[in-house]
């Protein structure tokens, strides 16, 4: 049986299943006497604690292992904890309803999850899993259970759930744990996030995986593709294990690549860089060869945690990134908060079309002090590298220039304090909105550079929900729209002499790449593991090949033909690059 899903981390594992489902709590309604009511709210305070110290003990493992932005993910965990509301609402239904206090929490935990997940805003539907694992853990401490760990796996095992928690996947051990596969989630959830950080191979959204497999079925897990594969037959498993070995052996092929330029065989010059959301994954940066930054997310300093972080917290970190990188470029996104990217202690409005509200430089422009406290954070690390900035979802040059207007304020402010930073910092516009792309050639002369927001840029011009996995098979970069916007947006930015990048997902698709090449894109930022690829074909190919390969995809009339077309024509162009897969 094949089962189809969302790629989450890439790689190959084959193994058998483990079935790790914590979400099912039996609990008898037992009745209790007025008498025993203390009793009952002592046992619910002691659980409480329990829990409490369990989600710091993690959190100090994780800081240990992985690094403290990492662990702040259990922030959100401690602050369910202290949510008095729950807590009181607890106690008086045991007073009430005089049933013991497992069987009360669990009524109101199952209430606050239903709350949850009728929101339309998909991020708020993710912490579901933060309010889930947390309750789940209460109630194991009630019911003297013992706690259902990753941790203590003494085979190698592919993991099977409904979903992982954060503490669930903290606990994993790349040792035994070798791959893992959910029903629910997508790309940008905590687990797709740490599975990455792992480098575990991981398939997300599958919706009935857990309902197909049985403990011990055998499984493949191709994480590049998102298929799951039960229980293979002899052709299908040999089939996979010399993918699973060419994977291994491509990377390793591609590693001498690390310190030569992205450069075509007809001297075409481009930059390959890294889209991050820690600092900690400069590491995986600078080993995997790319050339610098192009994308920064900073919203990840924001999430889950209790207060706004500090300037000086905020410079450190981009301190920390920019000097690392040794003067190349570190493009720093601003807040990108909304869509998907809920921030609770900014205390938000629930919004019904978050991807169309009040987000990114909208929210940015609204806040002017907690704008410029970041934009003073980064103009501080320009000190300390090749730092730019980029404004995200840019609809007009009214807003690119109220964006620049509160950082020339920051800008007056380190000066008062005669605090040094580059005067001449590079400041960019991300292109990710229609009306953006259709008004580039004003925005050219305003901005130092383009980026290209592919995720975005194609959800609003496809009119396509990108985090919905239903309508995923609707998202399609290759539609003849979103070339033909790419282009024009290119071409603007060339015509004003600025350089034009991309940091959407797009940037990374070997398939897309000769497009993208031939239609003139200087920067392509992507996933650090992706860079090696990108930058063998770039630099197995002449730039007037793939300005033929654009020229003719912009005249194709669907997604299908265009990607059928690029694909063989990459292949055609280098030949050895399926060999090279297959070694």
């Amino acid at each position: 049986m094949i089962l189809r899903g969302i790629p989450a981390s890439p790689g190959v594992a084959m193994g058998r299943a483990f079935l790790f489902d914590t979400r099912r709590f039996i609990v008898t309604p037992r009745k209790i006497r007025d008498d025993a009511i203390p009793k009952e709210i002592a046992r619910f305070e002691e659980a409480l604690i329990k829990t409490r110290s369990e989600i710091i003990g993690i959190q100090k493992k994780i800081t240990k292992e992985m690094g403290s932005h990492h662990a702040e993910i259990f922030n959100a965990h401690l602050l369910v904890l202290e949510d008095r509301m729950l807590i009181e609402e607890v106690i008086e239904k045991l007073k009430k309803e005089h049933k013991c206090v497992e069987h009360v929490f669990a009524k109101v935990l199952d209430k606050y999850i239903n709350v949850f997940s009728r929101m339309n805003d998909e991020y708020l539907k993710e912490r579901i899993s933060d309010i889930d694992d947390v309750g789940k853990r209460i109630l194991k401490n009630l019911m003297g259970q013992e706690e259902k760990s990753l941790s203590g796996l003494k085979q190698k095992v592919i993991v099977v759930a409904y979903d992982l928690s954060p503490s669930d996947t903290a606990t994993m051990h790349k040792k035994n744990v070798i791959g893992f596969i959910t029903d629910i989630g997508g790309r940008t959830s905590h687990t797709a996030i740490m599975a990455k950080s792992l480098e575990i191979p991981a398939v997300v959204g599958l919706q009935k995986a857990t309902a197909k497999i049985r403990v011990g079925d055998f499984l493949i897990v191709d994480g590049n593709e998102g298929i799951v594969i039960q229980n293979p037959d002899n052709k299908t498993l040999k089939k996979y294990q010399i993918k699973q070995k060419q994977f291994v052996k491509f990377e390793k092929a591609l590693v001498n690549l690390k310190n030569e330029p992205a450069q075509t065989l007809d001297g075409k010059r481009v930059e390959i860089s890294a889209n991050i959301e820690l600092p900690e994954e400069v590491y995986s940066v600078i080993s995997h060869g790319a050339e610098g930054i192009g994308l920064y997310r900073t919203e990840f300093l924001y999430m889950n945690r209790r207060g706004l972080p500090s300037e000086e917290e905020q410079f450190d970190a981009y301190k920390s990134v920019a000097s690392r990188l040794s003067g190349c470029p570190v493009i720093i996104r601003t807040l990108d908060l909304g869509g998907d990217k809920f921030l609770s202690q900014l205390e938000v409005p629930h919004e019904m079309n978050p991807f169309l509200g009040w987000r990114a430089i909208r929210f940015c422009l609204a806040q002017p002090e907690i704008f410029k406290v970041q934009l003073r954070a980064i103009l501080r690390a320009s000190k300390f590298g090749n730092v730019k900035v980029m404004f995200p979802m840019i609809s007009g040059v009214e807003e690119l220039r109220q964006a620049k207007d509160v950082l020339n304020e920051a800008r007056k402010e380190l000066r008062r304090r005669n605090i040094k930073f580059d005067e001449n910092i590079e400041v960019g516009a991300m292109i990710e909105i229609p009306s953006a792309a259709l008004t580039c050639d004003i925005l050219a002369k305003e901005a130092d550079f383009f980026s290209i927001g592919t995720n975005d840029l194609i959800q609003y011009s496809l009119a396509i929900d990108r985090v919905n996995e239903k309508i995923a098979y609707l998202y399609k970069p290759t539609h003849p729209a979103v070339l033909r916007l790419i282009k024009s947006i290119i071409d603007a930015g060339h015509r004003e002499k600025i350089w034009v990048g991309m940091c959407g997902e797009m940037a990374g698709e070997p398939g897309i790449i000769l497009i993208l090449l031939g239609l003139g894109l200087d920067e392509f930022s992507m996933s650090p593991a992706a860079v090696p690829e990108m930058k063998y074909i770039i630099r197995n190919v002449n730039f007037k090949d793939a300005k033929e390969v654009a020229d003719k995809a912009l005249n194709l009339p669907t997604s299908e033909e265009v990607e059928d077309f690029a694909n063989k024509r990459l292949l055609e162009l280098i030949p050895n690059l399926e060999k090279i897969r297959r070694q």
